[in-house]
């Protein structure tokens, strides 16, 4: 049996400070664990941008177990052909769970696959409110189906549809999760804004030039008013939710009274007319 290959996912550079080295850190930071045969995958992207910041601060810490370390044969196999037969071969529950076994991962244990608990916004709240987490990244046909049933707490999916592997989908699910955790986005109320953050699309957004291509940046935004353009950014959001995306309003109940007072004040200034669709 390999020995482990447990890595804090720093990639180049100076280590990542501790706790210990600031304070003012939170103290329960995010610890994930990541299970796969592609360690170098997540640790490409994990180091850098928002990730990487957050790691070398220490609110979330990314460890990656290489499968292939947990085998025992001299080709590191980690696969094997389906009994029954079959196209595809199936990932071998031996490594699986002698990785989980040795390295005590954080609980809850997540394999992806596509018969899981879609993955949403609400999810990955519940995911940053705890200690920590782990995913289990598949490969090849699937997953002996010992592993879901007697090793991990459950499985989680991105959508109907089938990627070669887990582990572009467990970095979705890291960053996303990582974005809810005290301290890792710059502004604390960006998170708080953005789609699906209150079963709601975002509002449009502007930026400089105030008139480009004859496209003008809408008044209310240049106008000064706070309380007004909080109104403005509500109902572009109710707006653009009943265009896009009506599923999330049903799913809300419906529209309120103030919600329909909102859409009847902004009635000429909405991005997308309930119905439309969208640009």
């Amino acid at each position: 049996m390999g020995s482990s290959s447990s890595t804090p996912n720093t990639g180049a550079g100076p280590q990542p400070a501790t706790l210990d080295d600031d304070p003012t850190l939170a103290a329960a930071g995010l610890d994930v664990a990541v299970f796969t045969i592609f360690p170098q995958l997540v640790h490409a992207f994990t180091a850098e941008s928002l990730l990487g910041r957050a790691q070398r601060r220490g609110l979330i810490r990314v460890a990656t177990h290489d499968l292939r370390d947990y085998t025992d044969d001299v080709h590191r196999s980690v696969d094997d052909a389906p009994f029954g037969g079959g196209a595809g071969m199936v990932m071998t529950p031996e490594p699986i769970f002698a990785a989980v076994e040795a390295t005590a991962p954080p609980r809850p244990l997540l394999m992806l696959g596509p018969a899981g608990r879609p993955f949403d916004q609400s999810m990955a709240a519940e995911l940053a409110e705890g200690s920590g987490f782990s995913l289990l990244c598949g490969r090849y046909e699937a997953i002996d189906a010992r592993v879901r049933n007697h090793l991990v707490d459950g499985e989680v999916s991105l959508g109907d549809f089938v990627l070669a592997g887990g582990e572009v989908a467990a970095l979705a699910i890291i960053e996303a999760t990582a974005r809810l955790v005290p301290g890792v986005m710059g502004n604390a109320t960006s998170a708080l804004e953005e789609s699906h953050s209150d079963g709601l699309l975002e509002y449009p957004h502007y930026t400089r030039p105030a008139e480009f291509r004859g496209w003008e940046v809408p008044e209310v935004l240049r106008s000064g008013d706070h309380a007004r353009v909080a109104r403005w950014r509500r109902a572009q959001s109710l707006a653009r939710t009943l265009a896009d995306r009506p599923d999330l309003i049903d799913a809300r109940g419906g529209l309120t009274g103030a919600d329909r007072s909102l859409l009847a004040e902004f009635e000429f200034e909405f991005e997308f007319e309930p119905g439309d669709p969208a640009e």
